[in-house]
Order: structure tokens, then C-alpha cells, then sequence
């Protein structure tokens, strides 16, 4: 498998996991996968105090590779599979994980993005889940992890985007900065929480995770579960070809 992102751990605690898939960074199933190892075992690692999620390209994340599902619907499982486990392994992770975004900030980063503890944003990041247009489900849980339960109505029926200085009126991010300035402002972050005493920060992040109401990992489930009910809909191969072709799909 070709490498879908990297990683790298600064000598002050500081981990970077780097998505770089060209050129929209919609990781398979594989890499959807192997991502959710990376970063469960980069938090149980005991030189790591913080982990910063970024992506290099002209966008964070385009989500799930649908070219791939188009040429093998089965993969479903084993991407969902993967998404799950990733954004658990960042929202349960041990430390804070930051997200740094950049572009578009679709179906997968959003997940990301629910599910981080902090986010930072280029000023020209937009925020959105198409996810009724691609013939799927999920991603609403986190979307309203960060924004209201209208708005994210509103974006998830209509698949518009946000942009990120609107986003940061709502509170649904931490910072709006120049996009020159999103990884060092990440890790100008990052490096004040990892100068702090580590075993408190483990514990902060354990105990501001148990004071969220209800259960995101059960939410995003629930939602997966009517992704299959999706596929198999009437519409839902128009709508995956309409995409993969690059054309407007007719209902």
C-alpha cells in the first residue's frame, strides 16, 4: 500500500500525523484503516504528550475514496470500519489531539474534526458533509459536535459548506489564521499543552470526555447503520455515478 500520510514525533512531546494522498487526501479503506492504528498508538506512547492532525495539498480531507467504492461496492464494510476507528481513536485518544486544517474539510475531516479535542483553521478552509449526495450516511455526529443541531441540519440536507470565519463566529473552532501561519500556530499550541505536567493533561482529557453528553462513538454507529439502507436505495447508484462522472444527478 502506498503511504496515505506520515508521521512524526518532536523531541517536546509533539506528534504530527501528516495526511498527503493526492490530490483531494480521500483515503481508502486501507489507509482509513492503518490511520486509526497510527494514531491509537502514537497516544499510548509515553514520549508523546499531544498529537497534531494536518494534511498537506490544497485540502485537509475529501473523506472516502468513492472511486474506489464505485469499482468495488463490498468495501463499505472495511471502510466504515475504518472510519469508526479513526475518529475514536482521536476523540478516546490518551492526549489531546489538535486538528490543522486547510481547503476542504469533507465527510472523513469532518469526522476528524468532530472528534479532536482543538481545531485550528486556515482562512480558507470550508466545512461540509455531501454525504447525501455520495450515497452515504454518517458524519452528523461529529458535525454536531461542533456546530448546533439546526445548522447541522441545514448543511447535511443541503451539502453546502461553511467557511471558517463563520465557523469560528459559531464556536465550532478554536482559530481562524493565514493559511502560512496553520502549522506553526498547531504547534505554538501544542507545544503549551505539552509543556504542562502530562499525567494531568491524560487526565483532563479522560475526565472532559466523560462529562460530554451522550456517546459519540454510539451516535456515529447509529448512523453507519443506515449507510447500507442507503446503498441500497433506488437513487443511490445515480448518485455515486453522477459524482464519479463529474455530472449533475437526475431523480
Amino acid at each position: 500500500m502506498t503511504e496515505q500520510f506520515s508521521c512524526l514525533v518532536h523531541d517536546n512531546g509533539i506528534a504530527e500525523i501528516v495526511l498527503n494522498r493526492p490530490p483531494v487526501n480521500a483515503l481508502n479503506a486501507a489507509g482509513w484503516n492503518a490511520l486509526a492504528v497510527a494514531i491509537q498508538a502514537h497516544g499510548e506512547r509515553s514520549d508523546v504528550r499531544v498529537i497534531v492532525v494536518r494534511a498537506e495539498g490544497r485540502g485537509f480531507c475529501a473523506g472516502v475514496d468513492i472511486k474506489e467504492l464505485a469499482s468495488n461496492d463490498k468495501l463499505i464494510i472495511d471502510v466504515n470500519a475504518g472510519n469508526y476507528a479513526t475518529f475514536k481513536a482521536v476523540h478516546l485518544n490518551k492526549v489531546p489531539v489538535i486538528a490543522a486544517v486547510q481547503g476542504f474539510v469533507l465527510g472523513g475531516g469532518i469526522g476528524i474534526c468532530g472528534a479532536a479535542d482543538i481545531v485550528i483553521a486556515a482562512d480558507d478552509a470550508t466545512f461540509g458533509l455531501p454525504e447525501v449526495d455520495r450515497g452515504a450516511m454518517g458524519g452528523a455526529a461529529h458535525l454536531q459536535r461542533m456546530f448546533g443541531v439546526q445548522k447541522t441540519r441545514y448543511l447535511f440536507f443541503t451539502g453546502e459548506m461553511i467557511g471558517a470565519p463563520e465557523a469560528l463566529r459559531l464556536g465550532a473552532i478554536e482559530r481562524v489564521v493565514p493559511r502560512d501561519q496553520l502549522r506553526d500556530t498547531a504547534l505554538h499550541i501544542a507545544a503549551k499543552i505539552a509543556a504542562k505536567s502530562p499525567a494531568m493533561i491524560r487526565i483532563a482529557k479522560e475526565a472532559l470526555t466523560g462529562i460530554e453528553d451522550g456517546n459519540l462513538e454510539d451516535k456515529y454507529r447509529w448512523e453507519q447503520g443506515f449507510t447500507l439502507q442507503a446503498y441500497m436505495s433506488p437513487d443511490s447508484g445515480e448518485t455515486r455515478d453522477a459524482f464519479v462522472q463529474k455530472r449533475d444527478a437526475k431523480f
